[in-house]
């Protein structure tokens, strides 16, 4: 659910918009409140958690392989071949913003760490997230020595050329908005021809970018996994250290609202904004809202929401491929063609649509079935063999 509030700016409007506001969408009143409030809340901190607790799944499902008989080897790079599958289809048939690519490849990567120490899962992880942030910092200096160089009167022909060159490549020119809006707007076929190119360039280019910091969180949620995190095993006294930083966290976005709000989002500021949240922030953040989650379900308060939260992080899978399908088809041209039709506060409306939607269907179908149906899907295709879909009566249980 958090991470479909990002989601749903490249969903409805041209992908750069996801970055800069003043691209399309709107960036003044209420716009810039919700980019702003997005920002400093969401952005990065729900997947920063769904990548830690893709970590601790690799660990669950491979204790859950071995103790059944099965090798834990085989039953996980199954897994990750058939999400490799879904994703590279989710991608180039649906929407360019799919990160079952990266998880599949990531999650292929670190196998072999499933039964490390958890002191030494965390110690590689912190490392990762400190080289992303020298990484950033370093490539920041450099452009702006470049900029500095060039903005001297006797800059040199080649500083000049290589400042044009990544003036070019940093920002989308500006025949793509046009080839966005009209592709998305059209057929299929002329959305797939937009698409396929995107999805390459975030499948190469912005992948390996986010390669780092994601192999780091899912190493630290491994450990976590291990340490009795997420289950609960901790005591509320540390759940509660992990929450309460939670609105000084929010208070040091302050000073990189205020740098890209300066330079009007220039991508050499993105690129030091960017570290410095991915590495320094969003993991305190991605904690401390996993602690929130624990403190409610062991408080026992509102149970009702509790078993629909439940039901929708089951479905997980489900959900995340069946808002692309619904969003892409409300707002592209083969469905009611609304993409680029709307500005940026109004995306909040689509949220708070989608997000009904999931608490509404998804307990009600696990109350009937045993997966999600993607979940079935990927299972089955994992396992070669069709699982079980439907529950069996509680009647027929009890008999059992």
């Amino acid at each position: 659910m958090g991470i479909f509030l990002l989601n749903v700016v490249s969903m409805t409007m041209p992908s750069y918009a996801y970055l800069d506001p003043n691209y399309y969408g709107g960036a003044t009143g209420a716009n810039w409140w919700e980019w702003a409030l997005a920002y400093v809340i969401a952005d990065g901190k729900f997947r920063g958690l769904f990548t830690m607790m893709f970590g601790a799944s690799t660990v669950l499902i491979a204790e859950r392989a071995m103790a059944g008989g099965e090798r834990p080897v085989v039953v996980h790079y199954a897994r990750m071949a058939t999400l490799l599958l879904f994703g590279l289809l989710h991608a180039y048939l649906i929407w360019m913003g799919d990160i079952l690519v990266l998880y599949a490849l990531c999650g292929a990567a670190l196998f072999f760490a499933w039964r490390a120490r958890p002191r030494l899962l965390i110690a590689i992880g912190i490392a990762l997230l400190a080289f992303k942030l020298v990484e950033g910092i370093v490539a920041y200096q450099n452009v702006a020595a470049l900029q500095a160089a060039v903005a001297r009167p006797d800059a040199a022909p080649a500083d000049i050329a290589r400042w044009q060159a990544y003036d070019r490549e940093a920002k989308p020119p500006p025949e793509m908005l046009a080839s966005e809006l009209a592709g998305y707007r059209g057929t299929w076929l002329d959305a797939l021809r937009v698409r396929a190119p995107m999805s390459l360039f975030a499948e190469t280019v912005i992948l390996i970018d986010a390669l780092p910091d994601t192999i780091a969180l899912m190493l630290i949620g491994m450990a976590l996994f291990r340490l009795g995190f997420f289950s609960g095993a901790w005591s509320r006294r540390t759940y509660w250290l992990l929450a309460a930083p939670i609105p000084l966290l929010w208070l040091g976005y302050a000073p990189l609202v205020a740098w890209l709000e300066r330079t009007r989002f220039a991508p050499m500021t993105m690129i030091a904004t960017d570290a410095i949240q991915l590495t320094l922030l969003r993991p305190l953040l991605s904690l401390g809202y996993a602690a929130i989650v624990i403190l409610f379900v062991q408080s026992g308060r509102a149970r009702w929401l509790a078993a629909r939260l439940t039901a929708t992080g089951r479905m997980a899978f489900s959900n995340y491929l069946g808002t692309s399908i619904v969003v892409t088809t409300a707002f592209n041209g083969y469905g009611f063609g609304w993409y680029g039709r709307i500005e940026r506060w109004q995306c909040l409306i689509v949220v708070a649509m989608i997000w009904a939607l999931m608490l509404a269907w998804s307990k009600p179908w696990l109350d009937r079935f045993t997966y999600g149906p993607f979940e079935w899907l990927w299972r089955s295709a994992a396992r070669g063999r069709w699982q079980r879909f439907r529950r069996r009566p509680i009647h027929a249980n009890a008999s059992q």
